[in-house]
This record gives C-alpha cells, sequence and structure tokens, in this order.
C-alpha cells in the first residue's frame, strides 16, 4: 500500500471510531454486542428434537420428504418417457 491508501484507512477508522464514542454516548444506543449475545444463546437453545405436531422439526422433515419425491415423479417421467398418472396406472 502506498501512504495515501494508509492515511485514507487510518482517516475511516478514526471516524468510525468517533462515530461509535457518539452512539455510546447517546442514551438510547443499544449495544451491538450485547444484542448479538443474546440472539447467539437463544439460537443455542433451539434444539432440533421431534415433537408432535405443528413442530419446527416435523416441517422441515415433511418437506425433505416432499423434495425427494417429487424429483421420483421427474425421474420416471423422463425414463419412461409418458406421464407419471399413466405410468401409474392412474389414467
Amino acid at each position: 500500500m502506498n501512504s495515501k491508501e494508509e492515511q485514507t484507512n487510518s482517516e475511516v477508522t478514526n471516524l468510525e471510531n468517533k462515530s461509535s464514542i457518539k452512539k455510546q454516548q447517546d442514551g438510547n444506543y443499544v449495544n451491538e454486542q450485547t444484542r448479538d449475545n443474546k440472539l447467539e444463546e437463544k439460537s443455542i437453545d433451539i434444539e432440533d428434537e421431534y415433537k408432535f405436531g405443528w413442530g419446527n422439526y416435523s416441517e422441515i422433515t415433511n418437506g425433505r420428504f416432499a423434495m425427494i419425491g417429487f424429483i421420483a415423479i421427474i425421474l420416471i417421467e423422463l425414463f419412461s418417457q409418458q406421464s407419471f398418472l399413466k405410468w401409474a396406472g392412474i389414467l
């Protein structure tokens, strides 16, 4: 890097530091790191466990099986050169 780039980088850093100091002095300022830590704690508490009913785990599992079934139908139609309904004997 040349000296101009280093100077502009240091100026930007100084401006960022000054703005962060002003934010911290403001009474309504919420520390971003504290908020991020709280989000991390909440995400750690959430576990993928099976629960009966409408749960996150059930929805993800159902979606994955739906994707597998959709791809299976597409592959059947590609390899058999006829529609799935005709191949299954429905039509």
